[in-house]
């Protein structure tokens, strides 16, 4: 039976991918959704990037772009980089990068030239890395930023009064856009919770991938999820981006 899977934040943790799936026992006949931050963490992110695009090749797979993904593009264009964001995780991808030729660099550009903002399926459900800050939607967003940096939907939806009915003038606009809204980008170890979080109709699934949380695979129809290890245990030697 097919699924459509939903997959955090992964930052360059191929090992959680890999572990996660078999837990989720994912087959050719599932559709994959990645809500991005596929790189800068720990040191797998040029593998992962292979492994992503292998992967596309037997599954239906849909990519969007995370604010990392935003910077490491940039980076396999410019070959520069910043201080701020080698404090951010970016130091280990480009050396993940070490030794790739010429074609395979080509190939990871293509891929993330080919990211996409967000994802609306036919069942109105949207798919986007942060969030979206005009009440028309996202395709009416005036900085294209936001798709990949906003935290106010999130904010918004995560402390909003439940007493408060669909039908009130006070209930956010944004919210009745979609039917649900699966975003990553926030780890929900801000809030102390190591599992998927839903406010309203969103659902957070950056579970702390990158710090000492978990990478997280969910069902968006049944709402069963899978998870991996913390991923610092299946990365001992390393800090990811817990500095």
């Amino acid at each position: 039976m097919s699924r459509t899977l939903v997959i955090g934040d992964i930052h360059g943790g191929l090992k959680a991918l890999e572990q996660v799936f078999e837990r989720a026992q994912v087959t050719q006949t599932d559709k994959l959704i990645f809500l991005g931050d596929y790189v800068d963490g720990w040191s797998q992110s040029a593998q992962l990037i292979d492994y992503l695009m292998a992967l596309s090749r037997t599954n239906e797979c849909v990519f969007i772009k995370g604010n990392h993904d935003t910077w490491c593009h940039e980076w396999l264009i410019y070959k520069e980089e910043i201080p701020f964001r080698l404090k951010h995780g970016a130091l280990e991808t480009i050396n993940s990068y070490h030794n790739y030729t010429a074609e395979q660099l080509a190939a990871h550009l293509q891929f993330f030239e080919n990211l996409t903002n967000y994802y609306i399926d036919d069942k109105n459900r949207l798919f986007i890395h942060a969030g979206f800050s005009s009440m028309h939607g996202p395709a009416s967003e005036h900085y294209e930023s936001n798709y990949s940096w906003d935290r106010t939907l999130w904010e918004m939806a995560v402390t909003m009064d439940k007493r408060i009915q669909k039908h009130s003038v006070l209930y956010p606009k944004r919210l009745l856009l979609f039917n649900e809204i699966y975003i990553g980008h926030t780890p929900t170890l801000n809030y102390n919770e190591t599992i998927p979080m839903q406010g309203c109709n969103v659902w957070n699934i950056d579970t702390g991938a990158a710090f000492l949380g978990k990478l997280t695979c969910l069902d968006i129809d049944t709402k069963q999820f899978w998870q991996s290890d913390e991923v610092f245990t299946l990365y001992p030697n390393e800090k990811g981006r817990n500095k």
